[in-house]
């Protein structure tokens, strides 16, 4: 990523959140005429594709990987460098309520990361732009400013009361409640705004917390993943990290359990100490070995809004963008994947390039 030189002719783009659909639209204008600023809330960048890294561990405790990469997915993986481009070669499983595990369907798609995780999505479209990024900025408010301004001009307020902008063209991209919220501190008399609201509070989500479990023994199994078919487990999800190129030392195992959004709900705000205890014995009976009961150390990581269960009003995001307020994210597609928010961001970010050239 480099510094834009200030162009005082060149399109103003702010950008909220800088997740697979923020990159993506900074990704696409990155040839426009356009000086490009993301605002991130968090210190990193990928959003719900995030990578952290432990005791020598580094795993992918939100999106596990990039699934059902169709041409243009994988040739875009292929055109931000393959070094360091992993694929994992065993298959996903299935398991019911009962925790009983069966081989999948053989129709397991290809998946892909990177041996530094898959944060590095992200990392290398950034890395091909000019945008300007501003990590840890939580904008909480919008102004429109359209008297004596030629189309209207977006200024957002963060936290600290700093003002960014303003822009010609505005894009939100985090999950559609917190949309909703920013959508709802904007200053504008505008009708339009109050049926976006609508829509955007509408979008149902579900709720996933991820607890983390590392052991110093690794046993060989025939699967990367197991998905409960039937979601009636507490487990929603469970992954080895090993299967990944660079990810866990020889002869350790990390385990990734996601649970279920029953689950998640319930306990979500409970202590990692006093949930730890619950999933590693879940995990040992679904597995069968009672040594999982005792992992070495855990992690967590709770997403209030992971996955989206149906698409944004299409209308309604449609009546502001003359406006310049423009939104993505895979809840405007309404499948919660990665390479959906990462197109959809990308076809929104072309749509403003030539809606504003």
């Amino acid at each position: 990523m480099t510094d834009r030189v200030e162009d005082e002719t060149a399109t103003r783009i702010g950008i909220v959140g800088a997740g697979a659909a923020g990159v993506g639209a900074a990704y696409a204008l990155r040839d426009a005429d356009a000086a490009v600023t993301v605002v991130e809330k968090s210190g990193g960048v990928c959003g719900r594709a995030a990578t952290r890294r432990k005791n020598g561990c580094r795993y992918d405790h939100g999106a596990n990987y990039l699934k059902d990469a169709d041409r243009r997915t994988e040739a875009l993986l292929y055109e931000l460098g393959d070094d360091g481009l992993a694929e994992i070669e065993e298959p996903v499983w299935t398991f019911d309520g009962d925790g009983e595990i069966s081989p999948g369907d053989g129709r397991d798609s290809r998946k892909f990361t990177w041996t530094e995780g898959i944060t590095q999505l992200a990392k290398r479209l950034l890395d091909r732009t000019d945008a300007t990024v501003h990590r840890r900025t939580r904008i909480e408010a919008i102004e429109r400013e359209v008297e004596g301004v030629a189309g209207g001009e977006w200024t957002l307020v963060d936290a600290d009361g700093e003002r960014h902008g303003p822009f010609d063209a505005l894009l939100l991209t985090p999950p559609a409640p917190q949309t909703a919220a920013l959508l709802r501190a904007t200053e504008w008399e505008d009708d339009r705004l109050g049926q976006l609201v609508e829509a955007v509070e509408a979008v149902p989500y579900r709720t996933i917390r991820t607890v983390v479990l590392h052991y110093p023994f690794c046993e060989s199994r025939p699967w990367y993943g197991l998905v409960d078919a039937d979601r009636e487990h507490a487990v929603g999800w469970l992954s080895r990290e090993e299967c990944k190129a660079g990810h866990v030392p020889d002869g350790e195992s990390l385990l990734i359990a996601q649970m279920s959004p029953a689950w998640s709900e319930e306990r979500y705000d409970d202590p990692l100490g006093d949930v730890a205890d619950d999933v590693a014995d879940r995990v040992a009976r679904l597995l069968g070995d009672e040594r999982y009961r005792d992992p070495d150390w855990v992690d967590d990581q709770g997403w209030r809004y992971a996955l989206p269960d149906a698409a944004v009003d299409r209308e309604a995001t449609e009546r502001v963008a003359d406006a310049g307020l423009y939104v993505a994210g895979d809840w405007v597609v309404g499948e919660g994947r990665v390479p959906e928010a990462l197109w959809n961001g990308h076809d929104v970010g072309e749509r403003i390039a030539a809606d504003l050239s």
